[in-house]
């Protein structure tokens, strides 16, 4: 799979979390072979777990299906700029490189807040990129939020 077709499959993992009333955030993970390993969205409310964020579970998907908690090679995309909780468990699974389409300036801890690659105490730095369509995964959010006030 190509990095334009992870990213866009991880926009529409975002549209379904929508549909089922959960923040629209998808995430989609790929082996280093470029073979699709998991995909979901955002389940916070139906699972009734606040760790229950995209990220992690293609995270936990990646590595029950690959029998091991060290994800090397591997790449995440993602619509919204990673958590720092998210952050912290690519950290830790050893994910190789971290794509995502719309910065997070309010929650994201990857380009803002926190920063968490940068600090001394991460253990491992993917490379990071921007990818997909910023803006249709920024409008996403606007829209889901607006119809919510």
């Amino acid at each position: 799979m190509t990095d334009g077709e992870a990213i866009a499959l991880a926009l529409a993992e975002a549209e379904a979390a929508a549909v089922r009333d959960e923040v629209p955030v998808g995430a989609v993970l790929l082996g280093a072979d470029g073979a699709l390993l998991a995909r979901d969205g955002n389940r916070i409310v139906e699972r009734r777990d606040p760790t229950a964020h995209a990220e992690m579970l293609v995270l936990r998907a990646g590595a029950a299906l690959q029998g091991n908690e060290r994800l090397g090679g591997t790449s995440l995309f993602v619509s919204l700029e990673p958590c720092a909780m998210c952050a912290a468990a690519v950290s830790l699974a050893r994910v190789a490189r971290v794509v995502f389409a719309a910065g997070d300036p309010k929650g994201g801890a990857v380009l803002h807040g926190p920063r968490f690659f940068e600090q001394p105490t991460c253990h491992h730095r993917p490379v990071v990129q921007r990818g997909g369509d910023p803006i249709l995964a920024g409008e996403m959010l606007r829209a889901f939020f607006r119809a919510r006030r």
